[in-house]
């Protein structure tokens, strides 16, 4: 596969995540799929994970900031805005709106996305974003809002 065709894959997950379109997946990744940081073997591993996201934030929206391709490998630094309108892990919802910003590297093999290798986020922002997590006195010292 040429870099261009491995970029477009990976614009292909974002847009089918975007839609919704979870079904969509079953072209795009490979059915032995791997994700590395979350422990998911299987594409409806990763099919139920974001399922799960997608019950907590309906309205979540995954936008490629930045893409680079070399050999196999694609990197994207994205950002993801939700509100957090449904159950999530469990937790009812917030109402809160979010963004946080990420970095992952998606390995194409045979012209499917088979592995996710890193997947750099702030989950500890995530979670003070959403008011689950909340600071103590000592903690907005430290680390005062911006």
């Amino acid at each position: 596969m040429s870099l261009e065709e491995n970029i477009a894959i990976v614009y292909r997950l974002a847009e089918a995540i975007n839609e919704k379109d979870l079904d969509a997946l079953d072209d795009i990744m490979a059915n032995d799929f791997v994700d590395l940081d979350q422990n998911l073997n299987g594409l409806e591993s990763f099919k139920k994970y974001e399922s799960m996201f997608l019950q907590g934030f309906p309205d979540m929206h995954l936008t490629v900031k930045d893409i680079v391709a070399k050999g196999d490998r694609v990197w994207i630094r994205s950002e993801i805005t939700a509100t957090n309108t449904g159950e999530f892990r469990g937790l009812p919802p917030t109402g809160n709106k979010i963004i946080f910003k990420n970095f992952m590297i998606w390995r194409i093999i045979n012209g499917k996305i088979a592995e996710r290798e890193s997947q750099v986020w702030d989950f500890m922002d995530f979670y003070k974003k959403l008011g689950i997590i909340k600071y103590t006195e000592t903690g907005k010292k430290l680390f005062p809002e911006k």
